[in-house]
């Protein structure tokens, strides 16, 4: 049996560092794919979406895309991931800034106005995901409705607390004025994309202040426009 010597072998440190830049490059390749995915899912569908298909648009072979992912659901599963992930850094996060009660509410649905509104040519992939999956039960359809519903959780802690803060009525339904408002939401993504019709997003902020007037405790309309924030700090 051969022996090696030490000038064969290579400090731990180094083996280190270079099983570091491999892992780097790895993350590197698989947010550039999942990037490419995003895109053909826009244009495509989540259905639309394959190893083959990505290998294509990356100019990869399958087998360098298969390595990453392993098979076609456990792609679209994370292109549903991936899309939820820059959903909460866009809509979500900035919000969570603003004081609890009205001011995070209205912050979260006005950046949720915005992301339809720049989505209107790419399309939304919980709304177009809902379409492809609303009567196909599997592990993408519960990946999709899992972070729609963590969403919807989000809103419906939003609304609770502009309740408990005496922002909106006590005697407010959260989840009935969260059903109202993800209406505006689908029929701003149906004029804007669907029907081209010019204003939805001014319409769809419209509706939504007429929502919150509705179910606001002795507000006028529109509520605290300029008035500084009230309730707690942003936690």
């Amino acid at each position: 049996m051969a022996t090696v010597t030490p000038h064969d072998v290579k400090p731990a440190h180094e083996a280190g560092r270079e099983r570091g830049r491999g892992a780097h490059k790895g993350q590197q390749t698989r947010a550039a794919i999942l990037d490419a995915a995003l895109s053909l899912a826009a244009q495509m569908g989540i259905e639309g979406l394959s190893i083959g298909a990505l290998a294509e648009v990356t100019g990869m072979s399958k087998s360098g895309v298969f390595a990453h992912f392993g098979s076609r659901e456990e792609l679209q599963i994370s292109v549903i991931r991936e899309y939820h992930e820059r959903f909460e850094e866009e809509v979500f996060r900035p919000a969570m800034r603003q004081h609890r009660g009205l001011p995070r509410l209205r912050a979260l649905i006005k950046n949720w106005v915005s992301k339809v509104a720049t989505e209107i040519d790419s399309g939304c992939i919980y709304i177009s995901g809902a379409v492809e999956f609303d009567d196909r039960p599997g592990p993408v359809r519960d990946a999709l409705a899992s972070m729609v519903l963590l969403w919807h959780g989000a809103l419906n802690k939003a609304i609770q607390q502009a309740i408990d803060l005496g922002h909106l009525r006590a005697d407010t339904d959260p989840m009935q004025m969260l059903f109202e408002i993800h209406g505006l939401i689908l029929s701003l993504h149906h004029d804007a994309r669907f029907l081209r019709s010019a204003g939805a997003v001014d319409r769809a902020r419209v509706a939504f202040e007429r929502v919150v007037q509705y179910y606001a405790q002795g507000a006028p309309h529109p509520l605290f426009p300029n008035a500084a924030p009230t309730g707690a700090a942003p936690v």
